[in-house]
């Protein structure tokens, strides 16, 4: 019998003439924030986020955890971002969206940072997954939460300017070196230099000196 020769056919590790890719490894940053009352709840989320990393595979190059109010500037997640900036984190991961944002605003300005920069975001209690299509169009509906958000608060403060008027009350700084110009310039005049005048009426000595500069003495 003849003997059947080999095909020539070698395993090139390619799938439908292409090669297999090996998979990215994610780099994902975690961050977790606390008020100062309720640091007891911590642990619960940093538990959730690596355990969600670990089910996606991910590799946590970098966890924040951040204790203080909601209103102040969370120097810790800047921290964060600045990883981000560097391209040395993947996916921004947090436990609920108020953990991250001050205000829709602000949650809406640093994700589309994080979107520019090529950066995903997950957070687990909404199911928000701005890597995903789905997860992208609900970014959409975000920007016009904010946009409804500015135009509110801009319409507060437009009532409340046009109320102040109308009950006679005068808006902008108040005139308070100017309500001395009389008495910076006796003082100027007799002698005192405007160091020592704007200590004596405490007022800055640019405020003096605009004051002294405007009309000769």
């Amino acid at each position: 019998m003849p003997v059947k020769q080999g095909s020539g056919i070698r395993k090139s590790g390619k799938v439908f003439g292409q090669g297999q890719k090996t998979p990215k490894m994610v780099r994902a940053g975690l961050y977790a924030r606390v008020s100062t009352q309720d640091q007891q709840t911590l642990p619960m989320q940093n538990r959730a986020m690596r355990e969600y990393a670990a089910r996606r595979g991910w590799t946590i190059a970098m966890q924040v955890k951040e204790v203080g109010s909601g209103a102040i500037q969370r120097q810790l997640r800047e921290r964060l971002l600045e990883a981000a900036r560097r391209r040395e984190i993947d996916v921004v991961l947090v436990w609920r969206l108020d953990r991250w944002g001050r205000s829709v605003t602000d949650l809406l300005v640093t994700l589309q940072e994080l979107q520019h920069l090529g950066v995903g975001f997950v957070s687990l209690t909404e199911a928000l997954d701005l890597t995903t299509p789905a997860g992208r169009a609900m970014a959409a509906l975000l920007a016009i939460f904010a946009g409804f958000e500015r135009e509110i608060l801009g319409e507060r403060v437009r009532a409340g300017l046009a109320y102040a008027r109308q009950n006679g009350k005068r808006l902008g700084r108040p005139l308070t070196a100017g309500l001395h110009a009389g008495q910076i310039r006796k003082l100027h005049r007799s002698g005192l230099s405007k160091s020592e005048i704007s200590r004596r009426l405490n007022i800055g000595r640019t405020s003096v000196r605009r004051i002294l500069t405007s009309k000769k003495v």
